[in-house]
């Protein structure tokens, strides 16, 4: 059976290695990579030590449709609730807090707050670079969607947390399972990549080739998925992969996927060096802060259809 690529990134061939699995898959996990493993120890215990909370302890920093930082257990996903709750935070710039509003921290942990903004750092640099390398490997400069980023961008971190489900989907489920529940269901990311920290169980699945495969992360490394914004800027080169995560009877799981997205005020549009006679721009430009807006107001609420880069298809 295939298996999502595993690629080192102290490797010479990093960047080539990096482009097929960007092209075949959408998915790989990184080792040799500058988040120190002590870090992502402690990052791991203060997310366990958050879920771990009384619930009027987390509903006390909920999120709202007016807020975006904070906790929260009622999520859709393409209009079906999951089976996880949340807690996400942004970075500290003032034109996050404008737009999204203040993280909210949970007076019941000190030193969580420091240690979730390290973590989110270090993320951020991994983020960054990555992004460099997957412009390197389309043949365009490393700095081709700098100017996306600067001066400052719209990421976030996330942590998910998935209970044990009484009455779980089966992990070969079709795309809407006709009984049982998804721990998250079918989806693409909207922004650009997403890195992934898993501890514990196993449940995070990508659909390659029309079937539906779970990932087995490799300790200490970093689970990286390419999104619709991508997508979009590479013209179609590559491609945001559908997954999902399955809930499990026997175990909780845990996760951290910090989304690296651009400024809100970005059009995102196919590249010019990638456009050409051969391949015509598939898309017309899309802004992120209108396409991001529209993502997340599915979350609290069936809306219909969410918003995807297909309704932006030229």
């Amino acid at each position: 059976m295939p298996s999502v690529p595993v690629i080192d990134l102290a490797a010479s061939a990093a960047e080539a290695a990096i482009g097929d699995a960007c092209r075949d898959w959408g998915f790989f996990q990184v080792v040799g990579h500058d988040i120190p493993s002590p870090l992502c120890e402690r990052f791991v215990r203060e997310l366990r030590r958050f879920f771990a909370l009384p619930p009027e302890a987390k509903r006390a920093v909920e999120r709202d449709a007016d807020n975006a930082w904070g906790y929260y257990d009622r999520e859709l996903t393409k209009n079906v609730r999951d089976w996880k709750e949340v807690f996400d935070f942004g970075g500290e710039a003032p034109s996050h807090r404008k737009i999204d509003g203040a993280s909210r921290w949970p007076a019941e942990l000190p030193g969580f707050r420091e240690v979730m903004v390290e973590y989110y750092d270090a993320c951020e640099s991994l983020g960054l670079s990555l992004l460099s390398t997957i412009c390197t490997s389309l043949g365009l400069p490393a700095d081709a969607l700098a100017a996306s980023f600067r001066p400052d961008h719209s990421s976030f971190l996330r942590l998910n947390h998935y209970p044990a489900c009484t009455d779980p989907a089966p992990a070969d489920a079709p795309d809407a399972p006709a009984r049982g529940h998804l721990g998250v269901g079918r989806h693409s990311d909207a922004g650009a990549l997403t890195l992934v920290l898993e501890s514990g169980a196993t449940g995070l699945q990508v659909k390659h080739a029309g079937r539906w495969l779970t990932i087995d992360s490799v300790p200490g490394a970093q689970i990286v998925n390419l999104g619709d914004m991508l997508q979009v800027w590479s013209n179609d080169r590559y491609r945001a992969p559908l997954h999902r995560v399955v809930a499990r009877a026997d175990r909780e799981r845990f996760s951290a996927p910090f989304f690296l997205n651009p400024g809100y005020d970005t059009d995102c549009a196919p590249l010019a060096p990638l456009v050409d006679a051969e391949h015509p721009a598939r898309y017309r430009a899309v802004n992120w802060g209108d396409f991001r807006r529209g993502r997340t107001a599915g979350d609290y609420a069936d809306l219909g259809e969410e918003i995807q880069i297909e309704r932006f298809r030229v």
